[in-house]
């Protein structure tokens, strides 16, 4: 945001669209108080509520709750005015129009959470967790929202920071005394110390990746041939006769999608149309839409008829459907095997010894919990090491300072010169300064706030 932004009054409706009891329009810049006192026609005290009418050149508007923030003491660090009225959209609207025309204009996405960020009333990762808690979807993902926000992520990144800095200071004085370079760098154990730095960023890529999943959630397409039970599974998994189930093969023509919490993690299940070779040429785009839905998906769950199957009493039987299914389809390679109809299985049950797999009955329900938990592990989530949430350029910077500092130690080792050494930890500072927003290029400044919705 340009400094002349920066400086303008702006106001946007803070709550929801749509009908509520309550709406809030909120205006924040220099000037703030004196457009609110303007619109509800009273003198506004610091953190005092005061009730009143809100007017437009003498008609009333709404009556409500008008609330000053001072300058230095708001969530934007600026003076800050909250018109508490009823919020229906036509009020909001009105009373929206009626400051702007007092003076301010209407905010850009995210821009009250730039202005925070701006003003250093919160750091970017904070900033990112604000829009992760209003997009949250699970408990999981709210309660490592809020601590994002507390800052518990930006803690273990200042800490790391400050080690790195702590590390280059001691690097850039040994340039000026190349003689004693290798004592040097000895003695204060500069090698050590980013061995350990490497492992903190292990451990905090690992955390990273859990909270990733959390904020961005997971897709999983389910495929297999006509009548294996997809669309009675992604029934039985959401708790709702939501796919039209019959005996009938090739019932299923599209991707049909249904989102759920697993184990805290937010998935969106793709039921999709039975892989076979048909003339229908309806049918021919279901199943191509299926093997791109099987390419793009976070993991891939292939339902197989378990009864077919019992003929062979062997587990050849179960590698055979799964090779077919898999045949022309390019995946991540996370793929969970999920033996379907087990209760009409009278022999002993075939298994799968490559390929993780669950014995499960979309009609009666057996084995669908342990598939659940089946789904996050290949998944690779881990609820209990979600502690906060991430986004996917912290773990890209995260990368980016890990193999800047495996060059520095390698460097170090090979005596390659503690110029190399003082470049690679130049890299890792300002690649970790990236996520908290220390270093912040103005482009990436532009494409995290224009995600936020209007009004934070």
């Amino acid at each position: 945001m340009s400094n002349s932004l920066h400086s303008e009054l702006i106001a946007a409706v803070a709550t929801a669209p749509g009908h509520g009891g309550v709406g809030i329009v909120r205006i924040s810049g220099q000037g703030a108080r004196a457009v609110g006192e303007a619109v509800c026609g009273k003198k506004l005290q610091p953190r005092v509520a005061r009730a009143c009418s809100f007017s437009d050149n003498g008609e009333v508007i709404d009556q409500g709750i008008a609330v000053l923030f001072a300058d230095g003491a708001s969530f934007t660090g600026e003076e800050i005015v909250e018109l508490q009225g009823h919020g229906g959209p036509v009020v909001m609207q009105r009373l929206l129009d009626c400051v702007c025309a007092h003076g301010a204009r209407i905010a850009y996405p995210g821009e009250f959470s730039e202005r925070a960020f701006l003003n250093g009333k919160i750091d970017l990762a904070q900033a990112e967790a604000i829009a992760d808690l209003i997009a949250a979807n699970s408990n999981t993902a709210a309660r490592a929202a809020m601590r994002s926000l507390q800052g518990d992520f930006s803690k273990r990144v200042n800490e790391l920071e400050a080690e790195l800095s702590s590390l280059r200071v001691l690097v850039e004085a040994c340039i000026d005394f190349p003689e004693e370079e290798v004592e040097f760098l000895e003695k204060s154990q500069v090698q050590q110390r980013t061995d350990h730095l490497i492992d903190r960023l292990t451990l905090l890529k690992r955390t990273c990746t859990q909270g990733a999943l959390l904020t961005q959630g997971a897709a999983v397409a389910l495929i297999g041939h006509p009548n294996a039970g997809k669309s009675s599974l992604l029934n039985a998994l959401s708790g709702m006769d939501t796919a039209i189930v019959t005996d009938i093969p090739g019932t299923t023509r599209d991707l049909l999608n249904v989102d759920l919490v697993l184990d805290g993690l937010a998935v969106r299940l793709v039921d999709t149309a039975g892989l076979r070779q048909t003339i229908d040429p309806i049918e021919q785009i279901g199943v191509e839409r299926a093997r791109s839905q099987a390419q793009n998906a976070d993991l891939v769950v292939l339902i197989v008829d378990g009864s077919d199957l019992s003929l062979k009493n062997d587990a050849q039987g179960v590698k055979s459907a799964t090779s077919a299914l898999l045949s022309g389809i390019e995946h991540s390679g996370k793929v969970l095997v999920a033996i379907n109809k087990v209760d009409l299985l009278t022999g002993t049950m075939p298994v799968h010894d490559e390929l993780p797999y669950c014995q499960i009955s979309a009609k009666t329900g057996a084995g669908l919990a342990e598939l659940k938990s089946a789904i996050t592990r290949a998944l690779g989530f881990n609820e209990q090491e979600a502690t906060f949430t991430a986004r996917a350029r912290h773990i890209e910077a995260i990368d980016c300072a890990y193999r800047a500092l495996q060059t520095a130690s390698g460097a170090m080792l090979d005596l390659a010169g503690i110029e190399i050494v003082a470049e690679e930890l130049r890299v890792a500072h300002l690649a970790l300064g990236e996520i908290v927003g220390t270093v912040t290029p103005d482009d990436l400044l532009g494409r995290i706030f224009s995600e936020f919705c209007i009004g934070k």
